[in-house]
């Protein structure tokens, strides 16, 4: 018994030393706890850094910073004051500050009295705020834009909700956030570190001098600099040819996989979503016809028509299914249940069947691939080809330092197994892939990489739009080429038959005196409506500097308006002028969007 006594009795002993020890520790050396402490006697004032300004490529200012102020009083400690005065002075109706006032009267904590003043307004207010010494002011910043382009790609910032305050502690309540584009990629780039200015207050609520000489006080530090790869002129001109039209547009320089524009149509103005304006235009932005908020460069998922037959044409040529002479005689292809129709007719050769987009010579060729005897069966094959394919960045995530980007469709064998039953499936079961109809759906992020890859003859860096960080380096990855599985031989004779779709086939209208020019028009079937219009393209042929494709839906040919847009801005970006004003008139005037 005694042996137990002296046990619990040592218990006892040790738990109120650990006790002791610890309350020495938080009272006298932790100088956490006592700030902690002190809170009822102090009040923390947050130093709200700048935000990172964004530039373009060319060093000109995209998104900067203006201040803004919060107007705000701490209740408890509010006295009398000449309230129809002061709500003159702000601009506010009396019975918001009354609610505003009676609904937090006993709260010592700081309440917004009005919210995103801007620097002119203030300068007025600040004139007479002498006469309401229990009001203060928190300085801010809102973003600006020089240009009001590259509303997607830039994003916009928003006001923290529950879930980033839970997913990071950085955000308190009244926070912004980036919440789309490069504003939401770099946030932890951009947003900067917050500072704190720490004052005594008396029991009223009223300053009365700095804490400990402004020992614990921290600066903000300014969000860092980033440099797009964006050309702004060329953005700005793309939005316009854009402008009452609905698609997509992406330039990449192949060279680098920096993305030169991107564009979406519609599109909007990003100061409309500028502070508190965010809360009154998001809706009626998300409601314009045509969905400009939906971001069709990185995630409308097109089938790529005719400008998939490079692709097809190229996989043939690696697989030695196909020479750059082999000749098919055509007048439509028989798949069975049903003629594959074509416009050229006759025997045609591999360069005419780019030159003329040529549907019966990619259904041979096509079939020449499924039905390859290196292989087990059909299945075998197609698994094969659908890993070419991917390897041009179709079909996948290409990783891009873009949100919301969609990998496309590009299913795998099971697919049409479960469609059609296993081993009941042929090439020509799924013979509308030779002309990138079927089942496929591209976005124009991936078909202008797939353009950059045939421009490289063979490799393509993943697309990005940031190409400096303050400080910092770009992720190794948009450093790294990422090679095709075809071998770079075989790509001259299709680039030479691109380069002749231009200059002498189905997209003369994009010819320009002085610029080689490669690429091909499709027009993809649409079941809901008119056709959509696409083009690839990249220029100069020897050593290119721009790679586009450009989507515009329910447009009908890809020669008649989805070329033309592509060979302007190609025209506009290596010279920096237009020759054909008669054709940007027509092309920019044009609308399809319907007002019913």
């Amino acid at each position: 018994m005694k042996t137990k006594i002296i046990i619990i009795g040592g218990i006892f002993t040790v738990t109120a030393l650990i006790f002791i020890v610890r309350l020495f520790f938080i009272q006298v050396i932790d100088t956490d706890y006592k700030l902690s402490a002190e809170n009822n006697t102090l009040r923390q004032v947050t130093q709200y850094p700048s935000r990172g300004v964004i530039y373009d490529r060319n060093g000109k200012i995209l998104v900067s910073n203006k201040a803004y102020y919060d107007l705000k009083v701490v209740p408890r400690s509010l006295k009398e004051f000449d309230t129809v005065s002061f709500c003159k002075l702000i601009d506010i109706n009396i019975d918001e500050i009354r609610k505003l006032i009676n609904k937090s009267k006993k709260s010592y904590q700081p309440v917004i009295v009005k919210k995103q003043i801007s620097q002119e307004e203030f300068g007025f207010i600040q004139e007479y705020l002498f006469k309401y010494s229990d009001f203060y002011v928190e300085k801010r910043t809102l973003r600006e834009y020089t240009l009001p382009v590259a509303a997607h790609l830039s994003g916009y910032i928003g006001e923290v909700d529950v879930d980033d305050i839970r997913n990071d502690a950085y955000y308190k309540l009244g926070d912004f956030i980036g919440k789309s584009g490069i504003e939401k990629t770099y946030e932890k780039c951009l947003r900067g570190k917050k500072g704190v200015n720490i004052f005594v207050v008396d029991v009223h609520g009223r300053i009365q001098g700095k804490y400990k000489e402004e020992k614990y006080d921290t600066s903000a530090v300014a969000g860092k600099f980033l440099v797009s790869t964006i050309d702004s002129e060329l953005q700005a001109y793309g939005e316009f040819l854009m402008q009452n039209k609905i698609g997509g547009i992406v330039a990449i320089e192949p060279a680098t996989g920096e993305i030169l524009s991107l564009i979406t149509g519609p599109g909007y103005n990003p100061e409309l979503f500028i502070g508190k304006n965010l809360s009154e235009n998001y809706p009626e932005v998300k409601n314009r016809k045509g969905k400009p908020l939906f971001n069709r460069a990185l995630r409308s998922m097109q089938p790529p028509g005719s400008t998939f037959k490079p692709v097809n044409a190229l996989i043939g040529l690696d697989q030695k299914v196909i020479t750059d002479r082999t000749v098919f005689v055509t007048s439509g292809y028989d798949a069975g249940t049903h003629i594959v129709r074509d416009h050229v007719f006759g025997a045609v050769s591999f360069e005419k069947s780019i030159q003329l987009s040529c549907n019966a010579y990619y259904c041979n060729v096509f079939k020449r691939i499924i039905a390859n005897k290196e292989y087990s069966d059909y299945a075998e094959a197609y698994e094969k080809w659908k890993e070419y394919v991917e390897s041009f960045g179709l079909g996948v995530n290409l990783g891009t330092d873009l949100d919301f980007e969609k990998k496309g469709i590009l299913y795998p064998s099971s697919y049409y197994d479960r469609y059609y039953g296993k081993g009941r499936w042929n090439y020509n079961t799924i013979i509308s892939l030779a002309i990138g109809q079927g089942e496929l759906g591209f976005t124009p992020l991936q078909t202008a990489n797939m353009t950059a890859a045939i421009a490289n003859r063979g490799y393509y860096i993943i697309p990005h739009v940031v190409k400096e960080i303050e400080g910092e380096s770009i992720e190794k990855k948009f450093k790294q080429k990422q090679y095709t599985k075809v071998n770079n031989s075989y790509f001259e004779p299709v680039i030479e038959a691109m380069e002749k779709v231009v200059s002498s086939g189905t997209a003369m209208i994009v010819y320009t005196p002085g610029i080689e020019i490669c690429g091909k028009t499709g027009t993809a079937q649409n079941p809901h409506g008119d056709n959509h219009s696409i083009f690839i393209a990249f220029a100069p042929k020897d050593n290119p500097k721009i790679a586009i494709s450009v989507l515009v839906e329910n447009a009908g040919y890809g020669s008649t308006w989805a070329a033309p847009i592509a060979g302007l801005m190609i025209e506009k970006y290596l010279t920096g002028s237009i020759s054909k004003p008669w054709l940007e008139k027509r092309i920019s005037e044009k609308s399809f969007i319907k007002n019913e």
